[in-house]
């Protein structure tokens, strides 16, 4: 048996057997069964390795906490020392405050039980705000913080060699900076004003847009309201077409409506979260910094 061993659920076979393989590691499933009152048996391979990779991405994250408490103390149950998560995408880590009394500071909790129950945690671009690095958030032994924005800047090279790179949000500039800077885009990003989480108003920076190739490159896309004004926004300045990038494809209820609506042309992601706009895999670079 191999040192090192991938766990993962059938629901992201693909994207867990594409980093094994990258990683040079094994990997076995999780299996899974739903009992008729909700509540889950899980049952893992019957011996394990020293070490022991997660693989969960945490989208639609409640149950998935549940299954990850179970998995990391039974794995360590049949013989694993260290455990780790690769989460590529993050759960709860946007409430990293109360802004009213009594509210619930999600990305602590989260954080602080994530680290009791793994050794080590890898993310890709962890929706942090007023901390600084991923062991703020979660202060695990080992955190790995990694970011789809230079994946995503070589797919836009590829397709749209004289792409303008346009940040939706102040909050933006980081992950534009990032995949400009390989390539030379030019690049700037919009302000924006959040009211709630489907009212928002977008400003573009004072650039000219003016049949430029916008592509608006994000973190995460969500509601699709934020996209939505910063398409029109360029649209009406004159851009002659409007594309999009993100590293987590969320597209919450009627998002990707929105967003076509709006005038989008296309939509890349990375494969952080499975989605039929998936374009660029995490699985090498993973695979690199886990080595």
């Amino acid at each position: 048996m191999s040192d090192t061993l991938v766990l993962y659920f059938d629901d992201e076979a693909t994207a867990a057997h594409r980093f094994a393989a990258a990683a040079g590691f094994e990997s076995a499933a999780v299996d899974r069964h739903r009992f008729p009152d909700g509540e889950l048996k899980l049952r893992l391979p019957a011996t394990l390795p020293a070490k022991v990779i997660v693989y969960r991405s945490l989208v639609h994250p409640n149950e998935k906490l549940i299954e990850l408490l179970f998995v990391a103390h039974t794995a360590r149950q049949l013989g694993a020392a260290d455990v780790m998560l690769i989460a590529p995408y993050l759960a709860y880590m946007r409430q990293d405050i109360a802004f009213h009394e009594g509210e619930v500071v999600s990305q602590k909790i989260i954080g602080r039980f994530l680290a009791q129950v793994f050794d080590g945690l890898a993310t890709i671009d962890p929706h942090l705000h007023r901390v600084s690095t991923l062991e703020e958030a979660s202060p695990v032994k080992r955190a790995i913080t990694l970011s789809g924005a230079p994946l995503l800047g070589d797919y836009i090279a590829q397709h749209i060699p004289d792409a303008f790179l346009l940040g939706p949000d102040s909050e933006s500039a980081q992950w534009i900076a990032s995949a400009a800077k390989k390539h030379g885009f030019d690049h700037a990003a919009c302000e924006k004003i959040r009211r709630g989480d489907k009212d928002v108003q977008v400003q573009l920076p004072a650039v000219d847009l003016k049949d430029r190739k916008v592509v608006i490159l994000d973190d995460v896309a969500s509601s699709g309201r934020t996209l939505a004004k910063a398409t029109r926004a360029a649209l009406e300045a004159g851009a002659s077409s409007v594309d999009v990038a993100v590293t987590h494809a969320l597209f919450a209820e009627d998002a990707l409506q929105v967003i076509r609506e709006a005038g989008m042309r296309h939509i890349w992601s990375t494969d952080c979260i499975a989605h039929d706009s998936n374009v660029v895999s995490i699985a090498a670079m993973l695979a690199d910094a886990i080595r």
